[in-house]
């Protein structure tokens, strides 16, 4: 059975989180595509810093992935001028569900800015808040013709995971 981990990857003034599913005592693999993208960056032959961590419940964190992905892909934006961005689209869907940081700027104005969902970061019990309210938020706004169950259904068939 696979040992996923979270490999923190310092390299100069970066830092990286990408995580790695270990096959055995000499191998790790990407866990996915973005992953392996994040390894790109980094030059080879570059002195590189790694920090291991396991991590809890790997496999939920991928299913909120496949909710966000499952959104994004779904979402057709009305009046579109710009492109459509996946890192602002999942931090707007989490702002949504109502976990951000309120700051209050130099211009006295408030900038919202969503909670790092970090596996340092957000504790499982929270993640697992934020799971149900993002399914809550994508029907409201993405998906009207779907409910909770159908919406978790989808995610479930499509992307292969066990309830």
């Amino acid at each position: 059975m696979a040992v996923a981990l979270l490999l923190c990857v310092m390299s100069g003034r970066h830092k990286v989180d990408a995580f790695f599913l270990k096959l055995n005592s000499r191998t790790l693999v990407v866990a996915s595509e973005h992953d392996e993208e994040l390894l790109r960056h980094i030059k080879t032959g570059h002195p590189t810093k790694l920090t291991f961590k396991r991590v809890r419940n790997y496999e939920f964190h991928k299913k909120y992935f496949a909710l966000i992905q499952f959104a994004f892909d779904y979402w057709e934006p009305e009046n579109q001028v710009g492109e459509k961005n996946f890192n602002q689209f999942r931090e707007d869907i989490i702002i949504l569900a109502g976990y951000y940081h309120r700051y209050i700027r130099l211009d006295s104005t408030t900038r919202i800015k969503a909670k790092s969902i970090s596996f340092a970061k957000m504790s499982e019990d929270e993640f697992e808040k934020l799971y149900t309210k993002t399914i809550d938020v994508v029907i409201k706004h993405i998906c009207q013709q779907f409910t909770g169950d159908m919406l978790r259904q989808t995610i479930e068939m499509a992307e292969g995971f066990e309830k």
